[in-house]
């Protein structure tokens, strides 16, 4: 794993909670995501670990500050039934991909090594979701679905939006978050807007400590 910079050092994106940039819904929007308990509504136990770990593995945390929750974002998303109003070739609606996707990993796991994915060593689950990704996995659980199909157009693809999703990955990229009311004005490459957080560049972050504290 390559080692992670901190590009933008002490900004907190939560510090516009009282300030011009939220109203009230985007403040009851944010609150409700922040309060999102790390337990299974829509997964099964084992569901939900094989989610935990394969979040793990796709998008990896820092240990230095507390994780995003993304396993209980996905199941909250399933268990409310929003959706994305779409689906790729030969997916199944959202929840059925999962349990089935799920399902197949785990006998994959299972089949080739012995143990179910969560409990592999992280070099196995790479050595899986790589096999995943490249749509070699061919176990009969699979059914229809094709792994690549589901790596890409479901598992993959809700576990990255649920991590972006969350105001701990908007600190982390310098996003200053919905804001609305306020909204963006420059939206063109290599602009922002007076009160975004800026970039820390050459090792340096005292550049980006003094903006951070004016976004404030």
């Amino acid at each position: 794993m390559h080692e992670r910079r901190d590009r933008y050092p002490e900004y907190d994106v939560l510090a516009k909670w009282s300030g011009p940039s939220w109203n009230d819904k985007t403040r009851e929007v944010i609150a409700r995501r922040l309060s999102i308990a790390p337990e299974p509504r829509f997964f099964t136990r084992d569901e939900y670990d094989t989610v935990v770990a394969i979040a793990h593995r796709i998008v990896p945390q820092p240990a230095g500050r507390p994780p995003v929750p993304i396993a209980a974002l996905v199941d909250r998303k399933l268990h409310d039934r929003i959706m994305d109003g779409f689906r790729g070739p030969g997916v199944p609606r959202d929840a059925d991909a999962w349990r089935q996707g799920l399902k197949a990993l785990n006998a994959e796991a299972s089949a080739a090594y012995g143990q179910r994915f969560a409990a592999l060593p992280d070099g196995l689950q790479d050595k899986l979701l790589r096999a995943a990704q490249c749509g070699e996995l061919k176990s009969a659980e699979w059914g229809g679905l094709h792994s690549d199909a589901f790596f890409k157009h479901r598992m993959g693809r809700d576990i990255v939006l649920a991590y972006y999703a969350h105001p701990t990955a908007w600190s982390e990229i310098g996003w200053g978050g919905p804001a609305s009311p306020r909204g963006y004005v420059r939206l063109d490459i290599d602009e922002r807007d007076p009160w975004e957080a800026a970039e820390a560049k050459d090792g340096s972050d005292a550049a980006a400590r003094r903006s951070n504290r004016r976004v404030r």
